[in-house]
């Protein structure tokens, strides 16, 4: 028995934590608790990324952030040690525990309708667009078809981002559902890219290595630390900035606003990497049919218009409307702090609040924005309905204040100024002839002096 006492009493120091932070030796701490879940990376729901970038430290913050309570009872089977000197900074002290208030108070149970509003306005803009286009023969008819399917997209994105993060409703089945249909079927996007990108996204806010949200070289580059050609490690593969990436992004602030009306293009390609890999997949089957029916309905409704001009017109809205939500994903991060390396389990929280940037607006444009004009609560909070993200905004603020740290918020108008600043000081640094890159004829051409 004295053995079996001393095993449950062993502390581990964080220098032996630290070492154990790779896929195949991986550990985390959880409230002061040692886990070895290295068995668990393959299976985790969430996917591998979370594990792998906070191996090694203390994921308190990240855990109570993505996991309902009953999520507890589930580590005792990984159980290793107690931290030794285990310490709670202040900020995570309070966060913790208002994530704890709004759990025991049910916000996280209570949906609202959001769900069969949102729900309804998909059928609303499908039978719509569809009907436009095989029961009427205006070509204007046509054009504004194109732009209801622009906003249908929309909507099915925001549906498969409420449905990622929380059971929008009841069965578990039924959420995927949802899922499979908002995503794949009528949009073309796969649930499982989209849930792997989020996830690294959700856990690395902003770092320019590790967050996918901010590689987008060689089109655009939000700091000119990008500049040094690091090593992308969501993507696997160095993102160099080359002539070809110096000359796009020496116009980025200009390109911006068109590129983002055809970045749907860019979703369609990733989906179809992601399920043509040999990554692991989840669902691959059902995920791979689900886009398969957008890529034989779409086309199909495109081939009903009477004239290429039309058809090109028809798909040009779909995309430009829908460039708005790209838009969107890029005002809340682009113009905020950034950092390279690693999340940092310690620091968790301040990071989510330094990299994000909220959206003012009255209440009846949170239809609009989808839960993102309250970026902040929601990577706090990403298990909260939609619904009560404005209800719970205030007490993120005054967290923020108590602690000193960076809440930022700006209406629709100023976050489109800042990204094209933010853009723009970037543009002008990678336009620096003092940092050499190979030769590209058309970039040399184009800024020739004299």
């Amino acid at each position: 028995m004295a053995v079996q006492g001393e095993e449950a009493k062993r502390y581990i120091t964080a220098e032996e934590l630290r070492k154990h932070n790779t896929a195949s030796d991986l550990w985390i701490c959880i409230q002061g608790k040692v886990y070895d879940v290295t068995s668990w990376v393959e299976d985790h729901p969430g996917g591998d990324l979370p594990l792998l970038s906070l191996a090694g430290q203390d994921a308190t913050n990240a855990f109570v952030a993505y996991h309902p309570a009953s999520a507890w009872a589930h580590l005792g089977r990984f159980f290793v040690g107690h931290l030794a000197d285990y310490r709670v900074s202040a900020a995570s002290s309070d966060y913790r525990r208002l994530v704890a208030e709004f759990s025991k108070s049910g916000l996280f149970d209570q949906k609202g309708l959001v769900a069969p509003l949102t729900i309804c306005s998909i059928l609303v803009l499908l039978v719509a667009a569809v009907s436009g286009v095989l029961l009427s023969e205006g070509a204007l008819v046509h054009a504004l078809c194109g732009g209801m399917m622009g906003f249908l997209w929309i909507q099915t994105g925001w549906m498969g981002h409420d449905s990622g993060h929380y059971r929008i409703v009841g069965h578990p089945r039924l959420n995927r559902l949802a899922q499979i249909v908002a995503g794949n079927c009528l949009a073309g996007v796969s649930i499982a890219w989209w849930k792997r990108n989020h996830n690294a996204h959700h856990i690395a806010c902003n770092s320019l290595d590790f967050d996918p949200d901010l590689q987008h070289m060689p089109f655009f580059a939000v700091s000119s630390k990008l500049f040094a050609s690091m090593k992308s490690y969501f993507y696997e593969r160095k993102m160099n900035f080359d002539a070809v990436a110096r000359f796009l992004v020496s116009y980025q602030h200009w390109t911006f606003y068109p590129v983002m009306c055809f970045a749907r293009i860019n979703l369609f390609a990733q989906s179809i990497l992601l399920l043509l890999s040999a990554k692991k997949v989840p669902n691959r089957w059902q995920e791979i049919l689900g886009v398969a029916v957008f890529w034989i309905w779409y086309p199909l409704l495109v081939s009903c218009l009477p004239n290429w001009g039309e058809r090109v017109m028809f798909v040009v809205a779909s995309f430009a409307v829908t460039g708005i939500q790209h838009v969107q994903f890029c005002l809340n991060h682009f113009s905020s702090s950034v950092y390279v390396g690693p999340p940092q389990g310690t620091d968790w929280f301040e990071k989510q609040t330094m990299g994000t940037l909220d959206i003012s607006c009255s209440p009846w444009m949170d239809w609009f924005h989808g839960g993102l004009q309250f970026q902040v609560a929601h990577h706090l909070f990403p298990r909260l309905p939609r619904c009560h993200l404005r209800k719970v905004s205030p007490f993120v603020r005054e967290l923020c204040k108590k602690h000193k740290l960076p809440y930022n918020i700006a209406s629709f108008w100023e976050a489109n100024a800042m990204t094209i600043r933010t853009l723009r000081a970037a543009a002008l640094r990678a336009r620096d002839f003092e940092n050499p890159v190979p030769k590209n004829l058309v970039w040399e051409a184009v800024n020739t002096h004299g």
